[in-house]
């Protein structure tokens, strides 16, 4: 089965809707290295309209201006990528297509097929939360910036459950973003929870 994995930019309250004003004062080679290490883990690209549309109307010029980007944007490019729209859509950037049925039913489909060795959701928060609610995200991969943002819209959105992560990797750069790679895990048993619970003082 191909790897779901979710990679965000995200402040410290949770914001992943970035403003460059919050988000490029911290972008330096390290996170440029996190980034090409997400990318490179994919054949697949699961996108949203407006990123798809971001991405479309920058790294085809990009790659054809022969910049020092020029060989990421050829790997946008060539990169298979289906994007999420309840339009129909007609796609100018090469291997661009719209997604097939339903979203969880293809994203099954997807991770099913066996020429798929991994689909990367960049952004895309929407498509993020519908897939993080049916349990299809199989690693969340984000880059937490040391700045509350206050303002943006927050990945994780009200719900009535709540979901327990399991820590894979962390690292810190020197810029104080830290990288914490997560994977779905399950709450802590209650004997484990009742030990820690009688060591609280009581009034707090």
């Amino acid at each position: 089965m191909a790897k779901v994995i979710s990679t965000l930019f995200i402040s410290a309250d949770g914001v992943a809707e970035i403003d460059p004003d919050w988000h490029f004062p911290y972008f330096d080679e390290n996170m440029g290295r996190a980034v090409t290490e997400d990318y490179d883990a994919a054949d697949v690209l699961l996108i949203g309209r407006e990123t798809y549309d971001s991405f479309a109307g920058a790294w085809p010029d990009r790659e054809a201006a022969g910049g020092e980007d020029a060989g990421f944007a050829k790997q946008l490019g060539d990169v298979r990528k289906v994007v999420v729209s309840r339009q129909s859509l007609e796609f100018a950037w090469r291997n661009s297509e719209l997604i097939t049925g339903d979203l969880l039913g293809a994203v099954t489909a997807l991770k099913a097929d066996a020429s798929v060795k991994g689909i990367l959701i960049p952004g895309s928060i929407s498509v993020v939360q519908q897939l993080l609610a049916a349990g299809l995200v199989d690693e969340l991969r984000l880059l937490v910036h040391p700045v509350a943002a206050r303002k943006g819209r927050r990945l994780f959105d009200e719900g009535d459950t709540a979901y327990h992560l399991r820590v894979l990797a962390t690292e810190a750069f020197p810029t104080g973003v830290l990288r914490v790679i997560y994977a779905p895990g399950e709450a802590p048993g209650k004997a484990g929870y009742d030990d820690v619970k009688d060591q609280v003082p009581a009034g707090n």
